[in-house]
């Protein structure tokens, strides 16, 4: 519990903090030991952005009310965002500057100096431009600063009884989308309606539908791609997704891997 000892004594000097809570287990790590530091002055904030799934909005609620600490909504829209809707490898950045900026804005009515986030040591391995835009905005992270990892994390909320600590990583609806293809409602919405219907045929952790200019392409944990090939799966899971307005489906046969889809886009500039 050493490790837990150190996040908690983090807010020890705090007077009150935002949490920014995105509905998995890194945010809600910090959100508890926040609120086991200050009590009521640990404030947890969600945004309800229009790109961000509505079963991460619900874990974020749900884990709010486990913790005990006060929670807020904040609602506005990413789409009305041209930078951020036309996709380019920046793409992020604006996601986290836009959400920073609401961030703030609710800390400056709630009158908190501090908003916090989730990231951990290894977030800081990948390209996250979203990142440089919290840091721009004076966002902190108290699991970098007291050296978490993601397995640090896990390990430490499963003691704790968080019961998101196995939860999968995930992200925004529109990291479905390559840079450069536009972000629409219309593909976010068939976007989250595929990925629930694949989750219909296959038992798999992590679960993607790219969204390739019409083309569904499935990214599923690797060792799981054999059921989709099993009597016939296939050919049902893509008539579901040709109706909700894919034109045709293709499976990763390499699986499912973090961040896979920054990489292809920066190889292909």
């Amino acid at each position: 519990m050493k490790k837990l000892e150190q996040l908690v004594n983090w807010f020890y000097d705090k007077q009150k903090v935002i949490v920014s809570l995105s509905g998995g287990v890194d945010s809600a790590l910090v959100a508890y030991a926040a609120f086991e530091s200050l009590g009521k002055e640990a404030i947890a904030v969600s945004a309800d952005y229009k790109t961000l799934s509505q079963t991460e909005l619900e874990s974020a609620k749900t884990i709010a009310k486990e913790i005990g600490i006060k929670h807020v909504i904040v609602k506005y829209s990413e789409l009305e965002n041209e930078n951020f809707v036309e996709n380019d490898n920046k793409r992020c950045f604006y996601c986290r500057n836009e959400l920073s900026e609401n961030l703030l804005d609710i800390a400056k009515q709630l009158d908190v100096d501090i908003i916090v986030d989730g990231t951990h040591l290894d977030d800081l391995g990948d390209y996250r431009p979203g990142i440089d835009a919290l840091r721009k905005n004076g966002i902190r992270s108290p699991l970098v600063e007291t050296s978490f990892t993601k397995q640090d994390v896990r390990n430490t909320a499963q003691i704790i009884g968080l019961s998101i600590y196995d939860k999968p990583s995930n992200s925004c609806l529109a990291s479905r989308i390559p840079w450069g293809q536009r972000v629409t409602a219309e593909k976010l919405a068939r976007i989250e309606m595929a990925e629930i219907i694949v989750k219909e045929f296959v038992d798999s952790k992590q679960i993607r539908v790219r969204d390739l200019n019409g083309i569904a392409k499935i990214e599923i944990d690797s060792n799981k791609i054999k059921q989709l090939f099993l009597d016939d799966t296939m050919n049902q899971l893509s008539k579901k997704l040709e109706m909700i307005g894919f034109s045709s489906v293709i499976v990763d046969p390499d699986g499912y891997s973090m961040g896979k889809l920054n990489l292809v886009m920066r190889n292909d500039q």
